[in-house]
C-alpha cells in the first residue's frame, strides 16, 4: 500500500512515515500543501494523510481541489484543530476521517487500516485475473485454489500488476507505486523481486502470467 503524507512538522511527518514503514507501507512526504496537491494529482496513492493547517495551500483546499478532479483517494486529515465546526469543515471537504493531534500511532495505524479497508471492499474487494485471485483486505492470493504465500513487498507488487493487467509497467512506474517516487528504479531491486513473484506464481503453472518486455518492464497478460 501506497500513502501520502502531507505534513510540515517535520518531526511529525519522520514520526509518521517511520511507523508507517515499519508496517510494511510505501510512504511519500510533502511538506505544503502545493507539493502535496502535486502528488496527489500525478501518483496512485491508497490513501492520504492530510494536515489542515499547512503553507502555501491548506489542507481543506487540497482535499476539495482533489475531489473536483474525480480524485478519490481516501483522505484522514490530521490537525491540532478540534472542534465540531473544524470537524464538519474537515469532512464536507471531502476528506474520509479526521484525527486530532496529539495522537498515538496505534490509533492512526488503525485509523489508516480501517480507511483501506473500507476502500477495498468499494472496490469490490477481491481481484481476479486468470486463475489468480487477490483479496486485498486479508492480504491472501490464490492461484487455481491453490494459495500462496508472499511477503509485504510481493504481494504489493502483485496488487499493481493485478489491478493494471495487459498493460506494460515500467520500472518506474513499478518503483514509483510499490516503493516510493524517491527509489532508484534503475537498480536491479525490482528485477529481483519480480523474479521472487514469478516463483511463486508460475513456476509451478503450465500458464506464465507475469511476463518481460525486453528493454521496457513487465506485463500481466495471458499467454
Amino acid at each position: 500500500m501506497r500513502v501520502l503524507v502531507v505534513e510540515d512538522e517535520k518531526k511529525v511527518a519522520s514520526f509518521i512515515k517511520r511507523g508507517l514503514e515499519e508496517e510494511e507501507f510505501t510512504v511519500d512526504v510533502a511538506f505544503d500543501g502545493e507539493e502535496g496537491l502535486y502528488l496527489a494529482e500525478n501518483n496512485p496513492y491508497d490513501i492520504i494523510l492530510m494536515d489542515l493547517m499547512l503553507p502555501k495551500k491548506d489542507g481543506l483546499e487540497v482535499i476539495k481541489e482533489l475531489r473536483a478532479k474525480d480524485i478519490v483517494t481516501p483522505v484522514l486529515c490530521l490537525t491540532a484543530k478540534d472542534s465540531v465546526e473544524d470537524i464538519v469543515s474537515g469532512l464536507d471537504s471531502g476528506s474520509d476521517d479526521y484525527l486530532t493531534k496529539p495522537f498515538a500511532f496505534s490509533e492512526l495505524l488503525a485509523r489508516v487500516k480501517a480507511l483501506l479497508r473500507r476502500s477495498a471492499k468499494d472496490r469490490g474487494a477481491e481481484i481476479y485475473f486468470a486463475d489468480l485471485r487477490l483479496d486485498p483486505v486479508t492480504h491472501k492470493v490464490w492461484r487455481s485454489d491453490q494459495e500462496i504465500d508472499l511477503t509485504a513487498k510481493e504481494y504489493a507488487l502483485l496488487e499493481y500488476f493485478m489491478r493494471n493487467p495487459n498493460q506494460v509497467l515500467t520500472r518506474a512506474m513499478i518503483a514509483e507505486h510499490v516503493w516510493d517516487y524517491t527509489f532508484d528504479s534503475f537498480t536491479n531491486i525490482i528485477d529481483v523481486y519480480v523474479n521472487y513473484l514469478r516463483k511463486k506464481i508460475d513456476r509451478d503453472f503450465d500458464k506464465k502470467l507475469i511476463h518481460t518486455v525486453r528493454g521496457v518492464g513487465y506485463v500481466l497478460k495471458e499467454g
